[in-house]
């Protein structure tokens, strides 16, 4: 990647190189961030987990200043960015959820003009933006302008535009969004290259599996508060209390479920679709008896198998908000729904 830093693993005990304490931001009747406060260390790859319209992105234009608080503080490498914005400027890099990078211009020369306005001499703008094209596998398309770029090269040049003055803070917002599973699987690859540099990295993101994959700590977000904040073994650890079985059956329904609560009412049943239902209990599930009364049911299982919890478990359990809910109401907002 190019970044000459030396790997840093973030700890409790590392510097908070962000530190927000009560920041609020109101737009009319709207409160998108509510008293919210956080720290995050140096080295640390910190997620922001929650639905459309939790007040991810407006967190992040706080803190690069795109937007400015109605109250609460910001420190930003120990510098007071409050009022201050541009005060870490040249610490900052930022990746925001839609390109801001010019579609007539080529690969190459929009990483040249960002690193122009940077400060960057013209041999070292022109030299990383060729190394980062490499690493990022666009080399072929340097001299293609960007419009006829894809999604998912879109999304990587916008990366290296973020990363081309080697900065030692990184926002990335929502950076899989709308792109392809190839390239999101790189893009994941591209960040955890980056993190395991040394690189402070904020990301937000609605996918939950993702911020389990990338992050060591998580905040979930909901309606401009955070209600939880840990890091993912112990977000994990809270849940270990609690038993998951998934049953695959020929066909299930609202009348299976509500014939199975009340013969086993210490367990909790959800039908994930047509043909698999969701078991949840705080003691251990008796795979024998569940099966036979399904079957007694007219109902054939082909498999009942125990989950261990997922991030997705306790974020649900949380929030009370469900991880698809999430997603289609993302997928919504792309589409202009």
């Amino acid at each position: 990647m190019g970044v000459q830093k030396s790997a840093a693993v973030a700890s409790q005990d590392s510097p908070a190189f962000i530190e927000v304490k009560q920041l609020t931001k109101r737009f009319a009747e709207v409160v998108a961030a509510d008293r919210i406060s956080f720290d995050v260390h140096q080295g640390e790859l910190f997620g922001f987990l929650g639905p459309n319209g939790a007040g991810k992105t407006t967190t992040i234009n706080m803190l690069t200043g795109l937007a400015r608080p109605d109250s609460g503080v910001m420190r930003i490498g120990g510098l007071e960015c409050t009022h201050d914005p541009k005060a870490a400027q040249h610490l900052v890099g930022v990746v925001p959820d839609e390109s801001n990078l010019y579609p007539e211009l080529t690969g190459f020369e929009n990483l040249c003009f960002c690193a122009a306005l940077y400060g960057m001499r013209k041999r070292q703008r022109r030299a990383r933006a060729h190394l980062l094209l490499e690493s990022f596998g666009l080399t072929e398309a340097a001299h293609r302008k960007f419009e006829s770029y894809s999604k998912g090269m879109k999304r990587k040049l916008t990366i290296a535009a973020g990363i081309i003055h080697n900065p030692e803070l990184l926002f990335l917002d929502e950076p899989t969004t709308g792109v392809d599973v190839v390239s999101a699987r790189h893009i994941r690859q591209l960040i955890a290259e980056l993190h395991r540099t040394g690189t402070t990295i904020f990301l937000t993101t609605h996918y939950i599996e993702e911020a389990e994959r990338l992050c060591e700590r998580i905040v979930f977000m909901v309606g401009g508060r955070i209600v939880r904040i840990d890091t993912v073994p112990n977000l994990l650890q809270a849940m270990d209390g609690k038993h998951v079985m998934l049953v695959s059956v020929a066909h299930s329904g609202p009348a299976l479920c509500a014939s199975l609560s009340r013969v086993f009412p210490a367990l909790e049943f959800h039908a994930v679709s047509e043909e698999e239902l969701r078991v949840e209990s705080t003691t251990a599930i008796g795979v024998g008896p569940l099966v036979r009364f399904i079957e007694e049911q007219d109902v054939d299982v082909m498999e009942a198998r125990r989950l261990q919890p997922s991030l997705e478990d306790v974020f649900v359990h949380v929030t009370g908000i469900e991880a698809d809910a999430m997603r289609k109401e993302k997928e919504k907002a792309e589409a202009g729904l």
